[in-house]
């Protein structure tokens, strides 16, 4: 091996550039190949775009329910989509340039193309200019959408969440198929907007993988805003119709829309990386395999992001890539804690969920209780007219250590970091009811509820 490791890793998304920042660090030499502009999905067509735009839709839900609060608006308010949608892919855009004057400032050579393995620790870049020898190999490729032979893209009125930016116009009337986290998220926001909304649930709820009292609360603000949701619905096919699509669901059953947003998952991006050729093993659901410390069955060869399928946030790809590069750069390095991460759904009111949950509770997988206290009780709620949410602490029997809490609210992805940082280092709610909280203040809550769980943990 040479005195300097050289580090090669192919996709440059938040798995990859955090990967890249911190072998640079340690004094590696990293090369990072990048195919569509470093920040990958992340910020190109997925986080940054979407909570771009949910700032906008934030905005017009909180003018339309500020009535309550004495505002008078002189007449409708509303958006125009074209100039939203231009400030979104200019934020993409500079948030990228940004990334990647980070990155390249760190010292990493950043290669415009696509990579591969190859046997004998060797990267082949298809720009054909580049083949590098890496000591240690991470792989960063991220994932796609999901597509359904029943309802291919047009990028016209059938649209993945990557197409919607290109809409100059609000839709009349838009079916979101899926009603996970990124199918509520985005019926939530063009609902703001103005937009005639029908979400299509195969489940019996929306965010069938969230809390079921934070599920709840979102069905109740949707119906009271007008969104439609169809439960037990699942859509076997959707068509182009004119000006128009029709979404056909499985028990015969047409929804005609004037657009229609697919969100039914992601696939990962693992063609024509020479996985197979390298001996690297993918999971049941066609991911690639790794450990707590983003070892792949190869080695010398990592992974991190979307690729892994590993609860496929940016927040987990950045921390898979930086722990990857500690684990094979000799660096103190401490296995993926996926108890530890905190997620949110940009919806309105947002949900934040830290730790275990309750469906584990029930489940019996582990010996917890938990207190939950409506935001309607809270002095800074009322101040600002907030009517929907709560926050939901749980501790272990015994010890009172807080192991897990939901936050629904304005703003939730604030309010949990609290609740984050006594679930890492194992707080109790003792010590979280000791801590002061600013009167009055939505996290007052937090510090109330772990006070309602003295002496009953």
């Amino acid at each position: 091996m040479a005195d300097v490791t050289r580090v090669a890793i192919l996709g440059s998304g938040p798995g990859g550039y955090e990967a890249a920042l911190v072998a640079a660090q340690l004094g590696a030499e990293v090369t990072l190949v990048d195919r569509d502009g470093v920040g990958g999905s992340a910020v190109l067509t997925d986080c940054v775009p979407s909570k771009t735009l949910i700032a906008t839709a934030e905005v017009l839900t909180d003018t339309a329910e500020s009535g309550e609060l004495g505002v008078v608006l002189g007449g409708a308010v509303g958006v125009e989509l074209a100039r939203v949608n231009r400030r979104v892919l200019a934020l993409a855009k500079a948030q990228s340039a940004d990334t990647a004057a980070a990155v390249e400032k760190a010292g990493v050579r950043i290669v415009r193309g696509s990579g591969r393995l190859a046997p004998g620790d060797r990267v082949v870049v298809d720009d054909g200019a580049h083949e590098l020898v890496a000591d240690v190999a991470l792989l960063a490729t991220g994932a796609r959408p999901r597509i359904l032979p029943e309802a291919e893209p047009d990028g016209e009125r059938i649209l993945t969440w990557e197409q919607v930016y290109d809409l100059t116009e609000a839709p009349e009337r838009l079916v979101v198929v899926g009603s996970g986290v990124t199918g509520a998220e985005f019926a939530s926001a063009y609902n703001a907007l103005g937009c005639d909304v029908t979400l299509v649930s195969s489940r019996d709820r929306v965010l069938p993988g969230e809390d079921a009292d934070a599920a709840y609360v979102l069905e109740e603000v949707f119906a009271r805003r007008g969104l439609k949701v169809l439960s037990r619905s699942r859509a076997a096919s959707v068509r182009r119709d004119g000006d128009g699509v029709v979404v056909t669901l499985t028990d015969g059953r047409a929804v005609r829309g004037s657009h229609c947003l697919m969100a039914v998952g992601s696939v990962p991006n693992i063609e024509d990386l020479g996985l197979e050729e390298c001996g690297i093993a993918l999971d049941g659901r066609g991911f690639v395999k790794v450990d707590r410390v983003s070892r792949t069955s190869a080695r010398g060869v990592y992974a991190a992001g979307d690729v892994t399928g590993v609860n496929m946030l940016a927040s987990v790809a950045a921390m898979q890539g930086r722990t990857a590069m500690w684990h094979a750069l000799g660096d103190a390095v401490t296995p993926l804690d996926l108890k530890a991460v905190a997620a949110n759904v940009f919806t309105a009111p947002e949900i934040a969920t830290v730790g275990w949950s309750q469906a584990a509770v029930d489940a019996g997988e582990i010996d917890a209780v938990a207190v939950k206290l409506p935001l309607a009780t809270n002095a800074r709620a009322k101040m600002q007219g907030i009517r929907d949410g709560f926050v939901k602490l749980f501790c272990r029997r015994g010890t009172g250590i807080i192991v897990g809490g939901v936050v629904v609210a304005p703003k939730a992805s604030e309010l949990i970091h609290p609740i984050s940082v006594a679930v890492e280092a194992s707080l109790t709610v003792d010590q979280m009811a000791r801590a002061f909280t600013v009167y009055p203040s939505l996290s007052g809550s937090v510090a109330e509820a772990a006070r309602r769980l003295h002496l009953r943990g």
